[in-house]
C-alpha cells in the first residue's frame, strides 16, 4: 500500500534532497509525495526537476500558515515530514518576526490540521541550535532547551508546539534535531556554499570573529537516512538527534576549503566582526538514534566536502543567479 506523505518546504535544500531520495531509484518505492512550498527566496523549483515527471510526485505552491490550504492537503495524506522554516540565523538577528510567524505559527497550523485529519505520523525537522551552546561534551535529547537566536528560539517553540499535540491529543509526533548540514543544492548564503562560490569567483571569505566557533557537519545523504529511520521506525513523542560526527572550528573548515582551491589564507580570508550572540560550540549525542534505529553516518567528511566543491564547480548556472538576487 502506498503511503501518502506531505513534505513541507520540499523545494529547499534538505527537503528537496529528501524528495529526490525517496522518489529515486534507491527509494522505498511505496510512497507518493506532495511538496508544499511557498517558494520564498530559498525555495527553488529547479531543485525538484529530477523528480517532476515521477508519478508519485505532486507540487503545490502555498503557505504553511494558511489554514485552508493546509487542511485541504492534510485530509489527503497519511504522514507529514515538516521541513518548511525560515532558517538563516543572520536574517533572524536583523528581523525575527518572519521566523516566529513561519516556524511557530506555521508549525501549529500544520500540527493542528494533522490532528484534525487523523494523520498517522508527523515528523518535525528541527535543529541542534535549540540546545544553545555547549563548551564540552555533547547534548542528549533530554538536555534543556536554551536557544540563543530568534531563529533557534522559534524552532524550539515549534518543537514544543508539535510535541504538545502528542501529549495532549495522542498525535504521533517525532522530532529530529540535526547538526549543520552540507552538500549540493545548498542555498549560497550558508557558510560552505558561500565560501566555495566566493573562492570560485576570486573573492575573499568573510570569517566571523576568531574562527573558533565549532560545528558538527552532517552530509545531506546522512541526514535523509536519519530522517527515514525516524519516520519508519521511530517512536511517537520522541526526539532524535542526528549528527555527522565531524566537529570542526570555522577556522579549520576554512583551511580545508582553501586547500581545495589551492588558495592562500592571507589573501583569501577577510576577518569580520563576530555575529551577535554567536554560539561557541554545538555537539549532539547520537547514542539514541544509533542504538534504537541503527543510524550511523556513511559519508566521510573529506569525500563529502570534495564532492560538494565539485558540484558547485559544475553547476554555476544553478547558484550564480541565486547569489545575484540575494546580493551575496
Amino acid at each position: 500500500m502506498t503511503t501518502r506523505i506531505l513534505v513541507t518546504g520540499g523545494a529547499g535544500f534538505i527537503g528537496s534532497h529528501y524528495v529526490r531520495t525517496l522518489l529515486g531509484p534507491d527509494g522505498p518505492g511505496d510512497v507518493a509525495l506532495t511538496v508544499l512550498d511557498k517558494l520564498t527566496y530559498a525555495g527553488n523549483p529547479a531543485n525538484l526537476d529530477a523528480v517532476r515527471a515521477h508519478p508519485g510526485f505532486r507540487f503545490v505552491q502555498g503557505d504553511i500558515c494558511d489554514p485552508a490550504t493546509v487542511r485541504a492537503l492534510m485530509a489527503e495524506h497519511d504522514q507529514v515530514v515538516h521541513f518548511a522554516a525560515e532558517s538563516h540565523v543572520d536574517r533572524s538577528i536583523d528581523g525575527g518576526d518572519t521566523f516566529v510567524h513561519t516556524n511557530v505559527l506555521g508549525t501549529h497550523t500544520l500540527v493542528a490540521a494533522a490532528h484534525q485529519a487523523g494523520v498517522d505520523t508527523f515528523v518535525q525537522i528541527s535543529t541542534d541550535e535549540v540546545y544553545g551552546s555547549i563548551d564540552e561534551g555533547s547534548w542528549p535529547e533530554t538536555h534543556p532547551l536554551r536557544p540563543s537566536s530568534p531563529y533557534s528560539s522559534a524552532k524550539a517553540s515549534g518543537d514544543l508546539v508539535a510535541l504538545s499535540y502528542h501529549h495532549t491529543h495522542g498525535l504521533d509526533v517525532r522530532v529530529t534535531r540535526c547538526s549543520n548540514n552540507y552538500g549540493h543544492h545548498h542555498f549560497p548564503e550558508k557558510a560552505i556554499p558561500l565560501f566555495i562560490t566566493h573562492l570560485m569567483d576570486g573573492r575573499q571569505i568573510p570569517l566571523y570573529g576568531d574562527g573558533g566557533n565549532v560545528r558538527d557537519w552532517l552530509h545531506i545523504d546522512d541526514h535523509v537516512q536519519g530522517i527515514e529511520l525516524v519516520r519508519t521506525r521511530g517512536r511517537a513523542g520522541e526526539v532524535y538527534n542526528i549528527g555527522g560526527g565531524t566537529e570542526l572550528s570555522n577556522r579549520e573548515l576554512t583551511e580545508l576549503l582553501l586547500a581545495e582551491f589551492g588558495a592562500d589564507w592571507d589573501t583569501s580570508v577577510l576577518p569580520v566582526a563576530d555575529r551577535k550572540g554567536h554560539d561557541r560550540r554545538y555537539s549532539v549525542d547520537c547514542t539514541k538514534i544509533r542504538e534504537e534505529l541503527g543510524y550511523a553516518p556513511r559519508v566521510p567528511f573529506a569525500q563529502g566536502l570534495a564532492d560538494t566543491v565539485r558540484w558547485y564547480r559544475e553547476n554555476r548556472a544553478w547558484w550564480e543567479p541565486l547569489k545575484a538576487r540575494a546580493a551575496l
